[in-house]
């Protein structure tokens, strides 16, 4: 076979012809998702004193800071289990805390987790455990779905495989907000704001200020990923999302359907190399209502893919953007070994809560807040001495209202519960139908609460299974990691 010709002024433009690299060749963004557990918006972008968050400050300046951003869940796996498919937890059977570890569980029919659809796509997909050096820490690669996943979720762990796998979507875990604390000190307890309805004690203003540090901890983490974004090129093609997995690590947020449990921080950063989508202006802020589902169909829809048929989360940035939301929804069921069912909604002022187990103490045993939240015993103690004011005493009582309703507006801590004011009568009942509408629409699967002695074992079908299986990724496997308890000695 006779070798091909090549002019000499073909093979001199060649050799001056300038390479296209990855990023160049690429014509959609990357998309990382920079996820805090148990985390509120207690940045200084947000207002926030005694924390120090340069990194994120300088992100909220040059992307747009989201102010009503809501997890459908206030902990953090039925939320995962939410964000991670674009469906209310409720909706999918994934609504109680640590479930379908041990049973095969599947997502029903048409319900993918986000990673699929993007694969599909074309994405790399990346749940980021290793970091490049001289990074020490690593992220978590925390999964926590309540339903079962077969195969490998992501493609890699790996910080190092990004580059060279574009365009990727890609997650970074981060641990430092979520109970044990152990972020060095530097908040002033004496000048950390409380909320009115935790005592002013030293145990309470040195526990919220562990968390503050543990904020600033965050940030410093956060701060060190954006730089390597920088380092390896990849900054100016791709999205950057910021967002809390629930809400805040204390008594009354985490766990809990008030905004303190269910309103969280959200942060998104459009790359240079991309014209920025309608609905979406570098510096500003943005007060819509969001849902965390929300963010499953927006980026899809960034990426160039469709929303899928089944998907309950809405497009909020982009020609496919929905209209502006007028409610979001929120719910909470069993947690650990503790039962509650609350469903809640909210508006742009109101905020509207039924719980179906009213009979059960807000303090109703839960190991875990027993160990972990100082404030939780503390409040048993002072109610006990008759130290407590009576919004902190109510916490202590021994049932719960059927419903809440709070004016967000005028009450921002959600103290002072207006169901049984004459003049909110009309918005507790417009509010109430719409939950109800909602329970009924979405298909609810928490109306029958789960048997005994499955919530002896905490979620567990198996005696053997940890609670803990499914946390996050098998360093060998890639696949959700399975735990099993030891075995206990006669």
């Amino acid at each position: 076979m006779k070798g091909r010709f090549f002019p000499g002024w073909l093979l001199i433009f060649l050799s001056f012809a300038p390479m296209k690299s990855p990023a160049a060749e690429n014509s959609r963004p990357n998309i990382l998702w920079l996820i805090a557990e148990d985390f509120g918006q207690h940045l200084g972008c947000y207002g926030t004193r005694e924390v120090s968050s340069p990194n994120l400050d300088a992100l909220a300046k040059t992307g747009v800071r989201y102010n009503r951003f809501f997890t459908t869940a206030p902990v953090c796996s039925p939320s995962r289990s939410a964000f991670m498919t674009g469906m209310y937890q409720t909706t999918i059977g994934a609504h109680n805390h640590r479930s379908h570890r041990d049973d095969g569980f599947p997502l029903p029919a048409g319900v993918r987790v986000l990673t699929d659809w993007f694969r599909d796509g074309g994405y790399f997909t990346a749940n980021v455990r290793h970091m490049p050096q001289p990074i020490q820490w690593k992220g978590t690669a925390k999964t926590d779905w309540n339903f079962t996943y077969s195969g490998q979720p992501f493609d890699s762990d790996q910080w190092s495989d990004l580059k060279a796998h574009q365009p990727f979507f890609a997650q970074i875990n981060f641990q430092e907000t979520h109970r044990a604390f152990h972020a060095p000190k530097q908040a002033d307890p004496a000048k950390v704001e409380i909320p009115p309805y935790y005592p002013d004690h030293p145990v309470a203003r040195e526990d919220w200020a562990a968390y503050l540090d543990s904020a600033t901890e965050l940030d410093r983490k956060v701060g060190l990923v954006l730089k390597q974004l920088e380092s390896d090129g990849l900054a100016n093609n791709t999205i950057v999302v910021f967002f809390g997995d629930n809400g805040q690590a204390h008594v009354r947020g985490k766990q809990f359907c008030y905004d303190s449990g269910l309103l969280v921080p959200l942060i998104i950063r459009w790359p240079k190399s991309f014209s920025a989508p309608r609905h979406l202006k570098p510096g500003s802020v943005d007060d819509r209502l969001l849902a965390a589902i929300d963010l499953a169909p927006t980026m899809l829809d960034l990426a160039g893919m469709p929303k899928p048929a089944t998907m309950q989360g809405e497009i909020f940035l982009g020609e496919h953007a929905a209209a502006p939301r007028q409610y979001v929804f929120g719910a909470r069921d069993r947690c650990d070994e503790t039962v509650f069912r609350f469903r809640t909604v909210r508006d742009a002022r109101y905020r509207y809560i039924l719980n179906f187990t009213p009979e059960r103490p807000f303090l109703q045993p839960n190991e875990y807040k027993e160990k972990q939240y100082p404030v939780w015993n503390l409040l048993k103690e002072l109610n006990g001495a008759g130290k407590l004011s009576p919004e902190q005493a109510v916490l202590c009582a021994p049932n719960m209202p059927a419903e809440e309703l709070y004016d967000l507006e005028a009450d921002p801590h959600e103290i002072r519960n207006l169901a049984t004011s004459p003049q909110h009568r009309a918005v507790l009942d417009r509010l109430r139908s719409v939950l109800e509408k909602w329970i009924e629409d979405s298909h609810d699967q928490g109306k029958e609460l789960e048997p005994l002695d499955l919530v002896r074992r905490k979620g567990m079908t198996k005696a053997q299974t940890n609670p803990q299986s499914g946390y996050n990724l098998d360093e060998k496997t890639l696949r959700p990691k399975t735990l099993t308890l030891p075995d206990r000695k006669p």
